[in-house]
C-alpha cells in the first residue's frame, strides 16, 4: 500500500492512501484530512499503512490500548520471546492492564493514566510491587513498537515508571542445613538431582534438560547448553538466552558419586527390563522410555520430601541461591560466581546477592593506604 499527503491549508493536510482492491481488482483510493504539521499528517499515514498491513480494521485514532496489545501479542510478540514468557504477557495484559487502561484509545493514552494505573493496582493490595513491574514492563515494550512504527508519538509508559520493586533477599540453607538435607535425603530419588543443584547452582530447568553425554564423571564436570521449558503446548528445549548461559562446571565429589549411584541404577533397570544399553542422549533424570522429566512435577516431588522428610521450607530455587552463597562465603569474587551460575553480566550477581558480599571497607582503605606509600 501507497499513500501521499497534500497541503490543503495552513494547517490542513489531505493524507490520501490505496484501499485493497475490490473483487474486480479495481484500484480504490481514500482521503482523510489532518488538522496539524505535516508531521502530525505523516504519523497518521504511517498509522493508516500499519493498520493495513496488519489487517487492523479499526482506524488507528480509534484504536484502543485493548485492541492494540491483542493484535501485539498476536503478530509481534511471538517473534520477540520465548512461549513461557508470551504466556506470561498474555496473562499480565489480560488481568492487569486492560480491565484498567483497555478502553481508552491508544494515541489518547497519557503519562497520567499510567500513573493512574500504577496508584490503582497498588490500593487494590493483591499485587506486589514486583508484579506491577513486570505489568508495566510488558506494557513498556508493546508501547515501544508502536512508537517505533508510529502509531503513537511517544511511548508514555517510558515517562512513568512503574514503582520500584521491595528488595527481597533470596531464602538460602546455611550450611548445616545444607549437609542436613543431603543427609536426609539420601536413598531418595530426588538426591541426585538435589546434589547437582547444590552443587552447581543449575537452574531447574538447566538440570531437567541434562543428557547423559553432558557429564563426564570421570572428569568430574557437567556441560550446560540447554534448558527444558514447560508451556500450555507442552515441554520445549531451548537454547540459554546469553552466551554465559553455556558452560561447563566442575563437579563436587558428593555430586559425582550420587550422579555415579543413579546411573548404575538406571542401567541395572534397564537390565532387568531387557531394554538394552543406556543412549548416550537418554535424558539424565528422564524415565526409561527417554521421556525428558517434567520441571513441574520435579518440584511437587521437592514439596512432598520437605513435608515427609522434614527439610528446611525453602523452594526449589533456593538451592541455586545457596550455592552461589557458598561461593561468595567462600571468598570467590563477583566475576567466578557469575561466570558459574550463568548470568549475562557480574552486575545481575550483585543486584541479587550484593548482600551476601562481605563489606571490607577497612580493607579497602589500607590497600590505598599501601599503594600511595609507594
Amino acid at each position: 500500500m501507497t499513500g501521499h499527503i497534500q497541503k490543503r491549508g495552513k494547517k490542513s493536510w489531505r493524507v490520501k492512501y490505496e484501499l485493497p482492491r475490490d473483487e474486480t481488482g479495481e484500484r480504490r483510493i481514500a482521503y482523510k484530512t489532518v488538522q496539524g504539521k505535516r508531521a502530525d499528517a505523516e504519523r497518521e499515514l504511517r498509522a493508516i499503512l500499519y493498520r493495513q498491513d496488519k489487517g487492523i480494521a479499526v482506524d488507528p485514532s480509534k484504536l484502543t490500548v485493548a485492541n492494540y496489545l491483542d493484535d501485539w501479542l498476536e503478530n509481534v510478540a511471538p517473534q520477540k520471546v520465548a512461549p513461557k514468557a508470551l504466556e506470561r504477557y498474555r496473562g499480565l495484559v489480560k488481568y492487569q492492564v486492560k480491565p484498567h487502561l483497555g478502553e481508552i484509545r491508544l494515541q489518547k493514552l497519557r503519562p497520567a493514566d499510567v500513573a493512574a494505573w500504577h496508584q490503582n493496582l497498588l490500593a487494590a493490595g493483591n499485587l506486589s510491587t514486583r508484579s506491577i513491574h513486570h505489568a508495566h514492563g510488558v506494557l513498556r515494550t508493546a508501547l515501544s513498537h508502536a512508537a517505533k512504527v508510529e502509531i503513537v508519538a511517544r511511548n508514555v509508559a517510558v515517562i512513568i515508571r512503574p514503582p520500584a520493586p521491595k528488595g527481597k533477599k533470596p531464602r538460602i540453607l546455611t550450611a548445616d542445613e545444607t549437609a542436613d538435607t543431603l543427609s536426609k535425603l539420601e536413598g531418595h530419588s530426588l538426591y541426585p538431582m538435589i546434589a547437582l543443584a547444590l552443587g552447581t547452582g543449575a537452574r531447574r530447568g538447566e538440570i531437567a534438560a541434562l543428557r547423559w553425554s553432558d557429564i563426564d564423571l570421570d572428569g568430574a564436570t557437567v556441560c550446560i547448553e540447554r534448558a527444558l521449558e514447560q508451556t500450555k503446548e507442552g515441554l520445549r528445549v531451548k537454547e540459554p538466552k546469553t552466551e554465559a548461559g553455556y558452560r561447563t562446571l566442575s563437579l563436587p565429589t558428593f555430586a559425582v558419586e550420587a550422579l555415579r549411584d543413579h546411573r548404575r541404577q538406571q542401567l541395572e533397570l534397564r537390565m532387568a527390563l531387557g531394554v538394552g544399553a543406556m543412549p548416550t542422549e537418554a535424558p539424565v533424570f528422564g524415565d526409561i522410555d527417554g521421556n525428558w522429566p517434567i520441571p513441574s512435577v520435579i518440584s511437587g516431588h521437592w514439596r512432598r520430601a520437605v513435608t515427609n522428610r522434614k527439610l528446611p521450607n525453602v523452594t526449589f530455587h533456593a538451592l541455586r541461591h545457596t550455592h552461589a552463597s557458598a561461593l561468595i562465603d567462600a571468598g570467590q569474587n563477583v566475576v567466578a560466581v557469575s561466570r558459574r551460575l550463568g548470568h549475562a553480566s557480574p552486575a545481575l550477581t550483585l543486584n541479587v546477592y550484593a548482600h551476601l558480599f562481605k563489606n571490607n571497607d577497612k580493607d579497602a582503605a589500607e590497600a590505598i593506604e599501601a599503594a600511595f606509600a609507594k
